[in-house]
């Protein structure tokens, strides 16, 4: 499934429960640092070597995808809001990125 159809149905999710009015892009960009700092605090004060042994566990991974999905959702919804084609300025930075840092 594409970022596009993704979106689609996140604002199709929204748009039913009539949500629109709260998400405003300050709100949306306020939204996502806020789910950004629930998943930091998944890793805080962990060492790099007790991430990697609770990666074996299928709670801990779930509770990452639950924030990653968090933070996702919101700037889809944000990139939606601002009439930003999204998968198109990934595929821009990208190339942008490759330019600026070739492989040597």
């Amino acid at each position: 499934m594409e970022l596009n159809e993704i979106t689609r149905i996140l604002i199709d999710f929204r748009d039913r429960r009539d949500w629109k009015k709260y998400h405003t892009p300050k709100n949306l960009a306020i939204s996502a640092a806020v789910e950004v700092g629930e998943l930091l605090e998944i890793f805080q004060w962990k060492s790099d070597e007790e991430i990697v042994r609770l990666l074996e566990s299928e709670e801990y991974r779930e509770r990452i995808g639950e924030e990653i999905s968090d933070v996702m959702i919101y700037l889809l919804t944000l990139a939606h809001e601002c009439r930003i084609d999204i998968e198109r300025a990934i595929l821009s930075k990208i190339e942008k990125n490759e330019r600026k840092y070739p492989v040597k």
